[in-house]
């Protein structure tokens, strides 16, 4: 046997320890994830989709620099369903989170969990919604329920808190602190940065509440939509600007304002919420720099409201929703610019997966409307951008049927961790990755639940393609919608009876059905939760 010498074997050592090197570097590293998720943020205020209303040049940047996805849906349009459905891949009906009311079962596995079992370290900041304890999270500090914009409290693991200042700021704040000084840099991390902002009522910080009550923004073409050619549910709906929206809680009209005028019609069913219940959160400075303008709103108000026709209030009360609801958003899009700057300088951009979404879509007054809930499209879409330098190829738009299911086996993909058998969504990977031959998927399926209760909207399931919208409303009715997608995309027109239309009616009711089937819904469940949600 030939012995080598010394030298010799300590080279080969060597060179067989370099190899274990470079093999170990060329290992691939694991993404981090930060998911950023406004509440109620409707993608046509993001100027990456439209530029009509407003300019969010923070938030396009994730378009410019990965991928915005213009058919992005929700299962069932409403906060805290949205969410659970989100945490767990699965439909309300199976995670039995149906609605706002109905608890969620805290015994099921949320993609947090796996995350942190699988090494990432996992962080929480904002609005979740529903319970004060999420798991798998590594730190958390969250708005009890729906929170508030000025000094909010927070839970947190060390107890309760209220820190004083403007809540999309103080979220952004904690985010960052826990990217510089908390985080293991050993670890990978997964980050959940979520806004309140911009969920009723819409309280802009002060400097922005001061800019945008200055602004003027254009009608929608269907605002004055008197719902011929739709069914009972958009007739009988509680979300009208003019009808609905209230003079105090959401104009911001003092309630002195309107005792002073003594006639101030429509008369609109105000709840027990008022301005009051975000101003008296306000320190004394803080109110003295909101009270000019409120005022000013006030005189507004006071002046021209009297001899106004209908859709000159109608106007009216837009402009104002507009201001608010807008000037919130500004704020988001500022803080999620000192979020992405913070990843460049840092170094953390070319690894992390930044997901900027909302928990559904919302009504900018088309149809006359705010709020949510339908299946519509301004309601039943949402935003959803994706930047992942060096996978997805920047300045890409997908234009497939994709949802907030999916989000947490794309995550799990990701991240090369394995997701539950159980999870009924599909990973988004073939899309980011630009191989669109390996998605298959034609039609997404979604189910509102939450009726009777505020805005009244009937509840209905429904299946949706790239061409057409069909939809079912039941428990008090029992109601077909069918909308042409191509040649009607402002949804004016229910075809469902119409004789052109009769086989795609037969074809979609057929695809519905194998879709209930497909995602374990049924009868069964509809009558069961109808009568589950009695008891709330």
């Amino acid at each position: 046997m030939k012995v080598l010498p010394l030298f010799s074997l300590v080279t080969l050592c060597l060179l067989s320890l370099y190899s274990c090197a470079e093999k170990e570097a060329k290992k691939p590293q694991k993404p981090n994830f930060l998911f950023i998720m406004s509440d109620d943020h409707a993608y046509q205020a993001i100027s990456a989709y439209s530029d009509h209303l407003i300019q969010t040049p923070n938030i396009d940047r994730l378009a410019k620099e990965g991928m915005l996805f213009r058919n992005a849906s929700v299962t069932n349009s409403i906060c805290a369903p949205s969410r659970a459905t989100i945490l767990t891949g699965k439909h309300t009906h199976i995670n039995g989170k149906i609605d706002n009311h109905n608890p969620f079962d805290t015994t099921q596995v949320t993609f947090p969990q796996i995350f942190q079992k699988a090494g990432y370290q996992t962080a929480m900041f904002g609005k979740l919604h529903f319970g004060n304890n999420p798991k798998g999270v590594d730190e958390f500090m969250i708005l009890p329920g729906q929170g508030h914009y000025i000094n909010p409290d927070f839970i947190t693991q060390k107890g309760d808190t209220t820190i004083t200042g403007y809540v999309t700021d103080i979220i952004t704040d904690m985010s960052l602190e826990w990217l510089d000084k908390k985080r293991d840099p050993n670890k990978p991390f997964f980050l959940m940065y979520l806004h309140k902002a911009p969920h009723r009522p819409w309280w802009p910080r002060v400097d922005k509440f001061k800019e945008y009550t200055q602004k003027t923004f254009p009608l929608p073409e269907t605002l004055f939509d008197d719902y011929s050619n739709r069914g009972t549910a958009a007739k009988t709906a509680e979300m009208n600007l003019l009808y609905h929206m209230e003079y105090s809680h959401d104009s911001k009209i003092w309630p002195e304002t309107i005792e002073e005028m003594g006639n101030v019609v429509p008369i609109v069913q105000n709840t027990q919420a008022n301005i009051y219940n975000e101003f008296n959160r306000a320190n004394e400075a803080q109110k003295q720099e909101y009270k000019p303008i409120i005022d000013a709103i006030n005189e507004d108000f006071r002046q021209k409201w009297p001899s106004m026709t209908d859709k000159e209030k109608m106007t009216w009360k837009y402009q104002r929703y507009m201001q608010d609801y807008l000037g919130s958003i500004s704020s988001v899009d500022d803080n999620v610019g000192r979020v992405l700057d913070y990843l460049d300088n840092n170094g953390l951009a070319e690894n992390t997966i930044v997901v900027y979404t909302s928990d559904q879509g919302f009504y900018l007054g088309e149809h006359g409307w705010f709020d949510k809930r339908f299946i519509y499209d301004e309601s039943f879409k949402t935003p959803l951008l994706v930047r992942w330098p060096n996978e997805i190829k920047p300045g890409t738009t997908e234009e497939e049927m994709v949802q907030n299911l999916d989000f947490a086996q794309t995550f799990l993909e990701a991240a090369q961790i394995s997701a539950p058998a159980d999870m009924q969504g599909e990973s988004l990977m073939p899309l980011l990755k630009g191989d669109s031959a390996k998605w298959n998927r034609e039609a997404v399926y979604y189910h509102y639940y939450e009726y009777p209760s505020v805005h009244m909207v009937k509840r209905h399931y429904g299946i949706v393609t790239k061409e057409y919208k069909l939809a079912h409303f039941y428990y008090d009715v029992d109601e077909w919608e069918l909308y042409d997608r191509k040649k009607d995309p402002k949804e004016m027109n229910n075809v469902y009876d119409d004789p052109a239309y009769a086989e795609i009616v037969k074809e979609l009711k057929e695809k519905l059905a194998q879709l209930r089937v497909k995602y374990k819904d049924s009868k069964e469940l509809d009558d069961k939760y109808i009568e589950q949600s009695k008891k709330y």
